[in-house]
């Protein structure tokens, strides 16, 4: 069986298709267009055009294969060597784009917190930076790194829930200055 036929529901991997279902969760967002992005640095010059914090995602997967989505500060640093203490899992590396295509749906530059929608299976943990988690809006990629949609934090909390996943807040970011 391929994984295509494992799945029950579509893939969601468009825009269109993410900001359907969150209509039907009854969840409201406002969504800006812009050029595309792939990096924090080339995101910089939106952060004061669009409201909320600002996010970067990180698919990561430890040496026994456990799968995690990092949803953290787009200015927030991770001590890759020493998180997976944190985590009380294994070392961990950055996931494959060929892994993050299969778990996730979505290929790397586009990574977001709304991909976990794509993950039927629970296999993936979503983790978020508890200092990401004290604005009271946040700012992500809509399935395309073309707009960043803006969604109240309780109204994202409600989406990863109705995708049958557990909200996970803890502090995952080194503190500033370290």
């Amino acid at each position: 069986m391929n994984f295509e036929q494992k799945r029950a529901k579509p893939v969601i991997t468009t825009r269109e298709a993410l900001l359907t279902k969150l209509d039907e969760f009854g969840i409201a967002t406002t969504t800006y267009d812009h050029e595309a992005v792939f990096t924090v640095d080339e995101s910089e010059k939106l952060h004061d055009q669009i409201p909320g914090g600002h996010t970067k995602n990180l698919f990561v997967k430890d040496k026994k294969g456990k799968m995690f989505l990092l949803v953290v500060g787009a200015h927030a640093t991770i001590d890759m060597k020493t998180l997976h203490k944190k985590l009380e899992c294994a070392r961990l590396s950055f996931g494959k784009p060929d892994l993050l295509q299969e778990k996730l749906g979505i290929t790397p530059g586009s990574v977001n917190a709304f991909c976990i929608i794509n993950d039927e299976s629970d296999e993936v943990s979503i983790l978020f930076d508890e200092s990401l988690m004290q604005h009271n809006e946040i700012a992500c990629h809509p399935m395309t790194n073309t707009a960043t949609t803006v969604i109240a934090r309780d109204d994202l909390e409600k989406f990863v829930k109705a995708t049958n996943h557990e909200v996970t807040i803890m502090a995952l970011a080194e503190p500033a200055g370290e």
